[in-house]
């Protein structure tokens, strides 16, 4: 799943930002002198613990047949490892002044960010890629274990570079913020559909690591922001790796994948206990005990207008209110009697008029409930509003329906042509879209109805969890 990033994202990003950069400008400078076991226990001995962890983690993701989780403990690992043996290879513990120090401190973030970056490729979500993957990891932990018993056995071995403020150190950097600026954008998109405290981890920790690796590379062991450098790294690492495990708990159904990007709002829809919450999930239940035809009705709605708003690019946040507001769009029809919801005949003039006051019920109901945004109860209220002012219960028209309300009205009318009802054989898509953009054309938005032609057309508006 592609995401452009979008404003909420960056300002997500920002202010996550804010708290690690006043640190690092406030204290950065000041110059320390600490012994020098601080860092090889500090670094050397948390680092090693974290490589462990890693390393089960990976062979978790292994057994299960999981490529994401391998490509993200992989990650991990070889972070961790790096780091590990620029902790070991503190200069008067166990070794004289050496160079190892130096290029794995330099090395770590830029490695790890790049093996992680591989998890939003697609050859790296098949199951075939693990192999790959685990041979990639090993490749890594033999490399710098050779290299750690070299530099034992001569220290002088290995140079001390990059120097901090060199051009390789800035070349390093910059590859290194690229890797974790995509990373960072992805985890802040998917945190903006879920809300999940999880994913909110996941985003603080890679901008940890993103100023741990400008510590790492632009100051030196004598300015205290290198070693606060150090605990954003330590930091950053266990808020990525606590959510991996979160994720492997709860299981393949409920993963954010906040790393790997792939999460679209047709998903949310499709497990939204895991991504919008246990209200809407004891709602769409409610509703499926009321009238379970209405509740399959509302959750194709809500994965086409999600899909349909994906296709439109709109940001996170409209579609994870638009994902909602489709799931409850008929909430309101838990207040209508069940005679007439379950009538196998077309509804008369009194009956019908029961039925139309459920966007109003509805938007009460939430009121009621409390706790949802504006966006979702407007959905609510006015998804059978229509562009020319024909629909209800307020008849709005024109430019007081926005785009959700647009995309939401297109999806819900489609879906009820071409379902079946007991009173009528369910229309083909073509004759459902002939008559949007048709007879129907004034009611609405020719955008959208052009929208929606080119993706069920194409026929991959289905979402994983349906075709799975």
């Amino acid at each position: 799943m592609r995401h452009r990033p979008s404003l909420a994202c960056v300002r997500l990003l920002v202010g996550l930002s804010v708290a690690p950069a006043l640190v690092l400008y406030l204290f950065g400078g000041v110059m320390v002198m600490p012994p020098w076991w601080v860092h090889f226990f500090g670094v050397g001995a948390t680092a090693l613990a974290a490589a462990v962890v890693a390393v089960a983690l990976m062979m978790i993701g292994a057994r299960r047949q999981d490529p994401r989780t391998v490509v993200l403990a992989g990650g991990f690992t070889i972070m961790a490892m790096f780091l590990a043996v620029h902790g070991i290879f503190t200069p008067g513990v166990l070794v004289g002044m050496n160079g190892v120090v130096a290029i794995t401190g330099a090395l770590t973030l830029p490695l790890g960010a790049g093996v992680l970056a591989l998890s939003g490729v697609p050859v790296f979500t098949k199951p075939r890629s693990i192999p790959w993957v685990l041979g990639m990891v090993c490749f890594g932990v033999v490399g710098v274990t050779a290299l750690s018993i070299a530099v034992a056995v001569d220290p002088g071995l290995v140079p001390g570079v990059p120097a901090a403020r060199s051009h390789a150190a800035w070349a390093l950097l910059a590859a290194g913020l690229v890797f974790f600026a995509a990373l960072a954008f992805r985890a802040a998109n998917t945190f903006l559909l879920t809300r999940r405290l999880a994913d909110l981890a996941v985003v603080a920790g890679l901008v940890l690591l993103a100023y741990s690796l400008f510590a790492a590379l632009a100051l030196t062991f004598m300015d205290l922001g290198w070693w606060i450098g150090h605990a954003f790294e330590l930091l950053g690492i266990a808020l990525l790796g606590a959510s991996v495990i979160v994720d492997l708990r709860r299981g393949q159904r409920s993963q954010s994948r906040a790393l790997i990007g792939d999460l679209g709002a047709r998903d949310i829809v499709w497990a939204e206990e895991a991504f919008l919450g246990a209200r809407v999930r004891a709602l769409m239940v409610r509703l499926a005990e009321k009238d379970s035809s209405t509740e399959e009705h509302t959750r194709r709605v809500a994965a086409l207008s999600v899909a349909l708003g994906e296709h439109l690019d709109l940001p996170a946040p409209r579609l994870r209110a638009l994902a909602i507001g489709g799931l409850l769009h008929d909430i309101g029809k838990l207040s209508v009697p069940e005679a007439i919801l379950r009538k196998p005949d077309v509804l008369d003039r009194h009956e019908r008029a029961i039925v139309e006051r459920h966007p109003e019920l509805g938007w009460e109901l939430l009121g009621e409930l409390g706790g949802f945004d504006d966006a979702v109860a407007r959905l609510v209220l006015g998804h059978h509003e229509r562009l020319d002012g024909s629909g209800y219960p307020r008849g709005l028209h024109g430019d007081e329906l926005d785009l959700e309300l647009r995309i939401l009205g297109v999806c819900d009318v489609y879906d009820a042509l071409v379902s079946p009802r007991v009173y009528r054989p369910a229309w083909s898509r073509d004759r459902a879209l002939s008559w949007l953009g048709g007879e129907a054309r004034a009611e609405f938005d020719p955008s959208c109805v052009a929208a929606l032609t080119r993706l069920v057309t194409r026929g991959d508006h289905a979402p994983a969890a349906l075709a799975s």
